[in-house]
């Protein structure tokens, strides 16, 4: 029986911890039985188990169970990558997680480090401590994966001699289906699947909904997701007596999610940031017509009166132009959403981007 192959990833979350670049690293992970994968994380939590088998690798959780083993971790997970001695090391985003992988690199130079970066916020307006920490990173990686092209253009700047690859985030095809439901359904439903952090431009899309119900009276906003401006948010619902109108579900499973957006008529998130934009694949994947901007990794995908409309960010008034010309125009909404689908269905199944880091950790094995 030939041996399997092994990777040694640093992540600075993982499950139960679980946002866009978890799911993503659980969903390429179990589409690669051939590979084995030790997965170093902090703990976090005193009740999370300390090793924890799957069928192909094992989670290990460093730390005593606190928040504090976040800052730890890239010398606490360093540690622990000793005794594991791995040929490839690969650290998704460039965070505390990475810090540990950029240690095992510094000591044993031959390992070949891959970075794979998710970032979703806009990378040149952070802080100067924290810009410094991830070129660092990025200048000591052999091999940098990004989901689009904006984190590739700058990984590009930071580290011109890394071999670099764009490789996006996916959408588990079977999970979503174009539901017949919502043509027949009487409301005009806007929906957003969103933290709510300033990022993501809910408070615009909330003005624009003030907008949208002077021109169509029927029309909804439900909002998916929640964060640290939820109740600012909710005030400002009510103080637009828009109460009745727009729905607040906060966090929903990811079994759930297809059968909200099955409900709704159009996606909408106006991004001041975005590295890709996963949220939005989900929806084209569900048949949905979606309005962004056309901000970070969102252009990859979607392209204006092809498979999607942009609105202006920070732009209330243009988000519900927008808004309205879908809800009112069938031809152009079914004609996005059929669009939108098909390039989900070419590009963004998780089976293909699957198959594209075998490829990658195979050619790595064999140089």
């Amino acid at each position: 029986m030939t041996q399997k192959s092994s990777v040694l990833i640093f992540t600075t979350a993982y499950r139960p911890l679980v946002g866009g670049s978890e799911i993503a690293l659980q969903e390429i992970i179990r589409r690669l039985p051939n590979i084995f994968f030790d997965i170093l994380t902090p703990k976090y939590r005193p009740g999370l188990a300390v090793k924890e088998n799957f069928e192909n690798g094992c989670v290990h959780r460093i730390g005593i169970g606190s928040p504090l083993d976040k800052f730890l971790f890239p010398v606490s997970g360093f540690i622990a990558a000793l005794k594991l001695r791995p040929k490839i090391i690969h650290a998704y985003q460039a965070s505390f997680g990475a810090g540990a992988a950029v240690i095992y690199k510094t000591f044993f130079p031959k390992v070949r480090f891959i970075l794979t970066l998710q970032e979703g916020k806009d990378l040149n307006r952070q802080n100067i401590l924290i810009k410094y920490f991830r070129n660092l990173i990025i200048r000591k990686a052999d091999v940098v994966t990004a989901i689009s092209h904006y984190l590739a253009d700058y990984a590009k700047k930071i580290n011109p001699k890394a071999e670099l690859h764009i490789i996006p985030n996916g959408v588990d095809l079977g999970k979503f289906t174009i539901h017949e439901s919502r043509i027949t359904n009487h409301e005009k439903v806007v929906i957003t699947v969103s933290r709510l952090v300033k990022k993501n431009g809910i408070g615009d899309l909330i003005d624009a909904m003030a907008v949208v119900r002077n021109e169509i009276p029927d029309a909804k906003l439900t909002i998916i997701g929640s964060g640290p401006l939820e109740k600012i948010l909710k005030l400002k619902v009510r103080s637009l007596n828009l109460e009745n109108y727009i729905e607040f579900l906060g966090e929903i499973s990811n079994e759930l999610l297809p059968k909200c957006l099955s409900m709704a008529n159009i996606f909408v998130r106006p991004s001041l940031s975005e590295g890709l934009g996963t949220a939005f694949l989900e929806a084209m994947a569900a048949g949905l017509p979606v309005v962004g901007t056309a901000v970070g990794g969102i252009p990859d995908f979607l392209k204006d009166k092809q498979t999607g409309l942009f609105c202006k960010p920070g732009d209330p008034d243009d988000i519900a132009d927008k808004i309205i010309m879908l809800l009112e125009n069938d031809e152009l909404r079914n004609r996005l959403a059929g669009n939108g689908r098909r390039l989900v269905e070419e590009k963004y199944d998780w089976e293909k981007i699957a198959s594209e880091f075998a490829k990658l950790y195979q050619e790595i094995n064999v140089k």
